[in-house]
């Protein structure tokens, strides 16, 4: 089984965002949404810099283990940022969701619970996904804090691990949520779903 054949193109629709399998004619959206807050000038962040969208979209799209989407505005359209399946093992049914951004003016609302509610449902309760995990900068407090408050758990700390775009080296911090610990993380997350209390999920 590949990776297409397992995860596949999908367009997931719920709690007011819609994610939609990211496309060249999203790069515009890209930009603006990008441009909400200069998000490309943080180092620990995978968002691409003015001009550098169509690249960004013909490397997401074209990593074999990888399914990117970009995340809208289910009800104007609007480009609200990216995220992806990544890292997807189909014989052990293991699947990452990472590279994950979005404008600065929905972070800390609603977007990334709800994201990771369409994702997390339709890994575990579509594809019968066995594990899910994460994977993010030593220093993204933020993005640590936001998967921790998900349910996941942290599997630890890989040391030197990746380069960052402005040439530092950085620590990777590993978490992880498997299938039987998807219930009750499913409930905690749809009850708070309204609370704007979210922090943004960058790596």
């Amino acid at each position: 089984m590949t990776h297409q054949s397992w995860v596949g193109p999908v367009t997931l629709s719920g709690w007011g965002v819609q994610l939609a399998p990211l496309k060249p004619e999203h790069a515009v959206g890209l930009a603006a949404a990008a441009a909400d807050g200069e998000l490309w000038r943080i180092p620990i962040t995978s968002v691409p810099a003015p001009g550098e969208e169509l690249d960004y979209i013909h490397t997401a799209t074209h990593t074999d283990d990888r399914q990117p989407f970009v995340v809208l505005d289910d009800a104007t359209g609007l480009v609200l940022g990216s995220t992806s399946y990544h890292d997807i093992v189909p014989s052990v049914k293991r699947l990452e969701v990472g590279y994950t951004w979005y404008g600065s003016r929905v972070q800390r609302t609603h977007v990334n619970t709800a994201c990771k509610l369409l994702l997390l449902t339709h890994a575990f309760d579509v594809l019968g996904a066995g594990v899910v995990g994460w994977r993010t900068d030593g220093e993204n407090w933020a993005s640590q804090a936001a998967i921790e408050r998900l349910g996941a758990k942290r599997d630890g700390e890989v040391r030197h691990h990746q380069l960052r775009r402005d040439g530092t080296v950085r620590n990777t911090v590993l978490y992880s949520m498997l299938a039987d610990e998807w219930p009750a993380a499913r409930d905690r997350l749809t009850a708070r779903i309204g609370r704007p209390r979210d922090s943004e999920d960058v790596r």
